[in-house]
């Protein structure tokens, strides 16, 4: 008797436990629920700001609904959680950021991709770009040099479901040419100049769009286009702060 009183003792916490924690868990998704819809808010009033700059005050829709499905606080390491919807970049390690939503919005909208697209990104970062951009394209190939941050973007992105993100470890100054050309090429780390074979992994009609300068300079965000005859253009968006793209395009 006694015993089956203490069974029933034990089984009652484990269920009080069980429920803390459920209650808990619910909370945070809440909470990360409230400050998503907040970024939301400040990548649209960051857009209206910019207008001039665009041409446009509004980031296209189609990826204002995939930033708000993405969960960004599994892509900052754990201790920054509370700040993972902040409009603003946070560090992710080995002297890297993963860059503020605002510029993560701006830069995918002038991708303008389609959904039947192959995007290349270069600088993979902790995977949080390359999970916006799977929900938007038919498939990512995403090169990161830091082999570290590439393993654990990686595993992170298999484990969140993001099936059609490929990552690869390698200097993304020379691009994945076994899958080129891409429709469409985004460099999330500022180069000293626009590598040339990404222009080359590049197809007609496709878009790069990439923040050149160097550390100490002004850095511009720049759409690079190529038209049908292979004939390249470039416009320069807005100045922006990146981190320095890590091999040879960052030597200059």
């Amino acid at each position: 008797m006694i015993l089956e009183v203490a069974m029933i003792r034990i089984l009652f916490m484990l269920v009080l436990i069980a429920g803390c924690v459920a209650t808990s868990y619910a909370l945070i998704s809440d909470s990360y629920e409230k400050q998503s819809r907040q970024m939301l808010r400040e990548i649209d009033a960051d857009a209206l700001y910019t207008s001039a700059a665009l041409g446009r005050s509004s980031i296209d829709r189609r990826v204002m609904d995939v930033m708000a499905k993405v969960p960004r606080h599994e892509f900052v390491p754990a201790y920054l959680r509370s700040s993972a919807y902040a409009n603003i970049p946070l560090p992710i390690g080995h002297g890297q950021t993963i860059s503020q939503p605002f510029i993560v919005a701006l830069m995918t909208d002038l991708l303008d991709t389609k959904k039947d697209d192959v995007v290349l990104e270069v600088g993979t970062g902790s995977g949080y770009q390359a999970a916006v951009l799977s929900g938007l394209v038919k498939k990512v190939y995403t090169i990161e040099v830091i082999k570290e941050l590439g393993e654990s973007a990686r595993e992170r992105l298999n484990r969140l479901r993001y099936r059609n993100v490929e990552v690869r470890i390698a200097d993304g100054y020379f691009g994945w040419e076994e899958y080129a050309p891409f429709d469409s090429i985004i460099v999330t780390a500022a180069a000293g100049h626009v590598p040339p074979p990404l222009m080359k992994q590049l197809k007609p009609g496709g878009r790069i769009v990439i923040p050149v300068g160097g550390t100490y300079q002004v850095q511009m965000l720049m759409v690079v286009t190529k038209d049908a005859s292979g004939t390249l253009k470039t416009r320069q968006v807005l100045p922006v702060r990146f981190v320095p793209l890590t091999g040879k395009a960052g030597q200059g």
